[in-house]
């Protein structure tokens, strides 16, 4: 793999059109084989390599006829033209009429043989890629910009596929004709053969090189689309912040240089193909060409039949497009290449760690939630930095709804991401009711807790599907109305033109803040989950809708052991027992009056001062 050509720039900055939004650093192409890379497909093809064989045969065979084509000329005119034999000439126009039908239907026959087989092999890399998205830690989607995962998802698959349908069978099939050709135009005559074997060494040499060059810049264009994929989303849905602030003009400046880098990329590789279109025509013809004066001469002394001359240029013919194809079917392969190497870097990242080690025993009873000397620091920090989460000790108590309270980056949501396992922690361990989470299987521990993060997510489904999704599949109508009802959210919701079944559309956008919130929060809770982790649940409500919330959420609090991020009294007041957050500890725990009292950290965050006095 040839080294990311995109210089090193602000990560932050999403418009600048030289942020290195791919996160891999790819080896060097000289360590890099096309082919090994192109064998790791092998999995994806052996299920339909039936048909690609026959498929290829197929082809051989068409190929291979218009090699027989020369040899019907050759008797035509040694045959019924020197004898002046109309009949004869017309039985060989009907031999040639049937040789270029049946070279027509074979090409044909095999198209339909590799149609259906491919799309399948498409389908089943990108079903197998989206598996691996969703099984990768969330610190792999922290690093990677998501353009980059849908490029590789759509235009690399795509040209995965091209090449499996074309270039993988015609690189065998131009082969096994080139070299059938050599042979009858050796047999035919052995030294005008050798003049147009001349040719052979320098095109190996040059198409070396290409093969080399080319590969490198079709890495960077496949990169190129990455980036560019990443700004039109990002522009797509930042369309409000985009427009609010008045950047489009920024934002179609960075969108044109990406794209005209991708322009000189692309540029660059029509030019190396030309280059080697060029000389892979040129060269051969060269040695037609000199061949054709060579057998005229052999002809006009009488060593040399015009039939055999005719069929050995009909052959040199044949064989020019199968020659001059290998350039076009060698970029093809070198983008294939790039494509599966850019798929197969998602492919072998690593997945979630999930134990094998049988289940920890179980405690006698209900032990609510313990963080134990817990460590965190995330993986892409610097050595030298401070951990996020530094040795600390909590307990939750069963039944009990504790609000965690911290200044900004104190890590108040990097701890609750730990409970469900978003993320690993560094050192120590979480229990819940008695059992370490990093022994728990996943699923069986996101059964038990359920999270509504501080930024709410809605995806393209009804508003029904997206609340459901914080259920384990059984809960109906009455669940639904149950959770809508707490999250103040049905009197919205039946508002809407189809009630439950209206679709809110991408990012859930056609909504307001609030109400998305509130659907957030009615997934968390439909479920009715052991454990509920709530990140700052209801900062986008106005004052009298956030009242009749905290109502309904103290019902559902009283039936679950409950971590909640506050940043407001009013939030505070639902909890029993308040944690304060502070240098990667817990600094303090207690009621919200004793920590007013006894620690003016808390006091200063809950007074809603902008600054320490």
């Amino acid at each position: 793999m040839p080294e990311n050509p995109l210089p090193p720039a602000n990560p932050a900055d999403p418009a600048n059109p030289a942020n290195p939004v791919d996160p891999v650093d790819p080896v060097s192409a000289p360590d890099r084989s096309a082919v090994r890379v192109l064998l790791r497909l092998w999995p994806y093809v052996r299920p339909v390599r039936g048909r690609l064989f026959t498929a290829a045969f197929v082809a051989i065979v068409a190929s291979c006829l218009s090699l027989v084509i020369p040899l019907v000329l050759k008797w035509l005119v040694d045959g019924p033209v020197a004898d002046r034999d109309p009949g004869g000439v017309w039985l060989g126009a009907l031999y040639l009429l049937l040789l270029g039908i049946a070279e027509a239907v074979l090409f044909g026959f095999r198209r339909w043989l590799v149609a259906r087989p491919l799309a399948g092999v498409e389908a089943r890399m990108r079903s197998d890629l989206y598996g691996r998205l969703q099984r990768l830690p969330i610190a792999f989607h922290d690093r990677w910009a998501s353009g980059q995962l849908l490029s590789r998802g759509t235009t690399d698959l795509m040209l995965v596929r091209m090449f499996l349908a074309f270039p993988l069978t015609f690189l065998l099939v131009n082969g096994v004709t080139i070299l059938a050709g050599y042979v009858l135009l050796l047999s035919q005559d052995w030294s005008l053969g050798l003049v147009l074997l001349t040719p052979v060494l320098p095109l190996v040499v040059v198409c070396s090189l290409f093969e080399g060059r080319y590969g490198r810049v079709a890495r960077r264009a496949q990169d190129q689309v990455g980036d560019l994929t990443t700004v039109v989303e990002e522009s797509v849905l930042g369309i409000r912040i985009v427009k609010g602030f008045g950047r489009h003009r920024s934002q179609a400046r960075a969108f044109r240089e990406l794209s005209e880098r991708l322009h000189g990329t692309e540029l660059l590789k029509a030019r190396l193909l030309a280059m080697i279109w060029a000389v892979i025509t040129v060269v051969p013809e060269l040695a037609i060409g000199a061949a054709l004066v060579l057998g005229t001469v052999q002809v006009a002394d009488g060593d040399l039949s015009a039939g055999t001359l005719v069929a050995f240029l009909s052959t040199a013919l044949a064989l020019r497009w199968p020659v001059e194809s290998i350039g076009f079917l060698l970029a093809m392969s070198q983008e294939a290449a790039t494509a599966t190497e850019r798929y197969f870097e998602v492919m072998d990242a690593e997945e979630e760690p999930d134990t094998a080690a049988p289940e920890a025993p179980r405690s006698g009873g209900p032990d609510g939630v313990r963080f134990e000397n817990v460590v965190f620091r995330y993986p892409d920090a610097p050595e030298d930095a401070p951990p996020v989460l530094d040795g600390l000790d909590l307990h939750i108590r069963p039944g009990e709804t504790l609000a965690l309270v911290g200044g900004t980056g104190s890590g108040k949501t990097t701890l609750t991401a730990l409970v469900p396992r978003l993320h690993e922690t560094t050192g120590g361990r979480i229990l819940l009711d008695g059992e370490d989470i990093a022994l728990m299987d996943r699923r069986r521990l996101r059964s038990l807790v359920s999270t509504a993060f501080e930024e709410p997510t809605l995806f393209s489904a009804s508003v029904g599907e997206n609340v459901l999704m914080g259920a384990d599949g059984t809960a109906g109508e009455p669940e639904l109305r149950r959770a809508l009802a707490v999250a103040q959210a049905d009197g919205f919701v039946d508002r809407l033109p189809e009630g439950a079944a209206t679709r809110v559309g991408e990012q859930g956008l056609s909504l307001s803040g609030g109400q998305r919130q509130r659907l957030a929060l009615a997934r968390a809770v439909v479920g009715r989950p052991r454990f509920l982790v709530l990140d700052d649940p209801l900062s986008a409500l106005d004052v009298h809708t956030e009242a009749r919330v905290e109502a309904a959420l103290r019902e559902v609090l009283r039936g679950t052991t409950a971590l909640v991020v506050a940043h407001r009294p009013s939030t505070v007041m639902l909890a029993d027992r308040v944690a304060l957050l502070s240098g990667g500890r817990i600094a303090a725990v207690g009621t919200h009056q004793e920590l007013l009292r006894s620690s003016e950290e808390y006091a200063w965050l809950m007074s809603g001062e902008k600054e320490r006095r």
